[in-house]
């Protein structure tokens, strides 16, 4: 008996999640999320020897939404992203002498604030659009140098500031799609943020438009205020 009653109420809890993640019209929901990014920088300065390649960082924040009917809503929320480029490893040998650098990356610190509108193609399936304020909270540019001659080897770890030289303003277009788990609140969201204004504050013979690129993939859980 007793396992019967315990069944019935983990049942009735069952039933009230899945009626909570239908979000009539006219609710709220808040929706606190954490993900993981990968992110690159356009026309980073480079030559023929040193390839780009997208940086993976962290992001984690909150999202509020509206529902303004079954099919449209609006939302609005803030979070800590990190962003930025990285380069391939780089070796140059020339007899005994052996010369490299790795792990090569801009790191990019932003406190992004994005207001984005849904529409539910279908129950829990959402595509959305919007526009993205971000922040420059840190920026630095890092590498590992390492030279070998003869059986002597220096390895060097370089890390510079790079705030000063960048834009603490960055702007950009979010554009993506979510799905609502159906027996849960949990969110599984993935967007493209375009960057629309550039990075650096000075620009360089022929790269004077570094602009921020980001896929970021989130898994929230959403619930009713």
């Amino acid at each position: 008996m007793r396992m019967k009653k315990i069944m019935m109420i983990a049942a009735m809890m069952v039933a009230a999640v899945s009626a909570n993640a239908q979000f009539e019209p006219g609710t709220f929901s808040i929706q606190p999320k954490a993900g993981a990014t990968i992110s690159w920088l356009s026309n980073l300065p480079s030559n023929s020897d040193i390839s780009k390649s997208p940086a993976v960082g962290a992001i984690f924040g909150a999202e509020a939404e509206y529902q303004l009917t079954e099919q449209f809503s609006v939302a609005a929320g803030v979070n800590y992203a990190q962003q930025g480029s990285g380069f391939d490893d780089y070796t140059l040998k020339y007899g005994d002498y052996e010369s490299s650098v790795k792990d090569i990356k801009y790191e990019l610190g932003y406190v992004n604030i994005p207001v984005v509108a849904n529409f539910y193609a279908f129950k829990g399936f959402a595509i959305k659009a919007g526009i993205q304020c971000g922040f420059l909270t840190n920026a630095k540019f890092k590498y590992t140098a390492s030279e070998s001659n003869a059986g002597n080897k220096k390895t060097v770890d370089f890390d510079e500031d790079i705030k000063d030289e960048c834009s603490k303003f960055d702007l950009s277009i979010p554009i993506g799609v979510s799905y609502q788990v159906p027996t849960v609140p949990i969110v599984i969201d993935m967007r493209y943020n375009l960057g629309l204004l550039k990075v650096n504050k000075e620009s360089e013979a022929g790269h004077d438009d570094m602009k921020n690129n980001m896929i970021q993939l989130t898994v929230g859980y959403k619930f009713a205020l």
